[in-house]
């Protein structure tokens, strides 16, 4: 008599759904992600999100112990990834400074274009503003003062005083971040172009002349292509 089909050992499922390729914690994020993006997180509950990832409400407290700690994960998705780029990034000291910051602004923005939602708009709800979301706080903390590391060791930043170079960090960092609204306007809009743009407007905001864009440019797409992570720049 042959044994029993083998059955995936996990939380029990409301309802069947096409089989995805992902755990159920990921499941539920991209559930969560559609939801809050789609309707709203407000008006969205933790019963809404197990439904749409097919699971049980209650299985979905194995993953997380409730909304807030969903949209906490979904923010610090947003924002990890391009940290890691920036520290191989900043570790590569043999590069033009300017050749680096290039490369992390293309890939940032490269990154808030990823996926089928606009997850950068969830930075502008007000719950994000209270002590549960440090963790996100403190990630996107160390992204903005990598910008500041690679702006610094740039020639024309070399020369700044520490106000103004706070000043040009915070302007370069909210270009990358400008591409939130600009999805939110323009959702067809093209991330490769995009990212370009964003990442010549940083160099030109830092003080970098016209004239060395397409040196550093070539730069930067090697530096990106030879790194283990982070989006091409092809």
């Amino acid at each position: 008599m042959s044994p029993p089909p083998s059955r995936r050992v996990g939380r029990p499922r409301a309802q069947e759904r096409p089989a995805s390729g992902l755990a159920p914690r990921d499941e539920v994020l991209g559930a969560a992600a559609e939801l809050f993006i789609t309707r709203g997180y407000t008006a969205t509950s933790t019963r809404a999100v197990a439904e749409q990832a097919g699971l049980r409400q209650a299985s979905l407290y194995h993953y997380f112990d409730g909304k807030e700690a969903i949209l906490a994960a979904l923010l610090e998705g947003t924002v990890r990834p391009s940290l890691d780029v920036a520290r191989e990034l900043v570790a590569r000291a043999e590069a033009d400074a300017e050749a680096r910051l290039w490369a992390l602004c293309h890939c940032d923005v490269m990154l808030l274009c990823r996926g089928p939602h606009n997850l950068g708009a969830l930075y502008l709800l007000p719950e994000v503003q209270t002590e549960r979301f440090a963790g996100f706080h403190q990630v996107r903390a160390e992204l903005k003062a990598a910008y500041g590391e690679l702006l610094a060791g740039t020639e024309p930043g070399s020369a700044l005083g520490a106000e103004d170079l706070e000043l040009r960090t915070d302007l370069v960092f909210g270009l990358s971040e400008s591409v939130i609204l600009i999805r939110r306007s323009a959702p067809h809009r093209d991330p490769q172009t995009q990212a370009e743009a964003t990442a010549d407007a940083a160099l030109r905001v830092t003080g970098v002349p016209q004239r060395s864009l397409t040196r550093l440019r070539r730069e930067a797409r090697r530096l990106l292509a030879a790194m283990p992570s982070g989006p091409s720049a092809s």
